[in-house]
């Protein structure tokens, strides 16, 4: 059964009061997908988790792009995130819909749907420059998902004082975002700080016995700052989706006024 005669018939059977609404809302967090051969996209991650299915790019051919974004621009109706994407996967996307939106620091394409105005706070911290695009790539993804986003980009540990000059602005967030590579320990600094979930993002920018991001990963896991989580070296994807969850969840019903 196709994704439009599923929903078709679900309606018929509420419709007729063969299935409550309850449970049909419960069976439309589940519907088909849409099989494109090559990929299958789920439409309804959007309903069961509030943002449509994020389009990872590096790896895909430019008619996988084009086929995966057609098919959630056709078929979901909020924002549209795709991630590790350069300009010739904008120019593919812009030509779908011409509200794309190229980020190029955060190599990500957004198409922004939802009008409403963005909710609660998610901070975005960097340490050093450097650091821009993984922290870009986190603050672009919470802001797809609706949250009022600030930054405060090059505030490593070198120089403490550039942190705490914003340290009021920081504790008002219902969430925030810590990018930093080197050593990592910015983000045992801002967790000391601050009163909500800090989300740390290892970055591989670093001389070598960084290794890569990971002694920034080894020191956020063995932070000693309570509060704080890590995500994969260069996240900012994942660390952007978990603040946006967490400034949901803490402004539960702001978002629809």
């Amino acid at each position: 059964m196709s994704y439009e005669d599923a929903l078709l018939e679900l309606l018929i059977q509420v419709e007729s009061g063969r299935t409550p609404p309850v449970e049909a809302l419960d069976r439309l967090r589940s519907l088909p997908f849409t099989d494109l051969g090559f990929a299958k996209v789920d439409h309804h991650r959007e309903l069961r988790q509030g943002l449509a299915e994020v389009v990872y790019c590096e790896g895909k051919t430019s008619e996988q792009i084009r086929g995966i974004a057609g098919a959630l621009l056709e078929k979901n109706k909020g924002n549209i995130l795709l991630t590790r994407a350069g300009p010739e996967i904008y120019s593919i996307v812009n030509e779908l819909d011409g509200r794309a939106v190229y980020h190029p620091e955060a190599r990500a394409v957004t198409v922004e749907r939802d009008t409403s105005e963005p909710f609660g706070l998610v901070s975005v911290v960097s340490a050093g420059t450097a650091d821009t695009p993984v922290a870009e790539e986190a603050r672009v993804t919470a802001s797809i998902m609706g949250s009022r986003v600030e930054v405060f980009y090059d505030v490593g540990v070198a120089g403490a004082h550039r942190l705490l000059n914003y340290r009021e602005r920081l504790v008002r967030s219902s969430a925030i975002v810590v990018v930093a590579g080197m050593e990592g320990a910015l983000a045992s600094l801002v967790g000391g700080l601050v009163p909500c979930p800090v989300i740390a993002v290892p970055t591989s920018v670093g001389y070598g016995a960084s290794f890569g991001g990971l002694a920034a990963l080894l020191a956020m896991v063995n932070s000693c700052a309570a509060g704080v989580s890590v995500v994969n070296i260069d996240n900012g994807f994942g660390a952007g989706y978990t603040a946006g969850l967490i400034n949901r969840m803490v402004n539960a019903g702001e978002e629809d006024r």
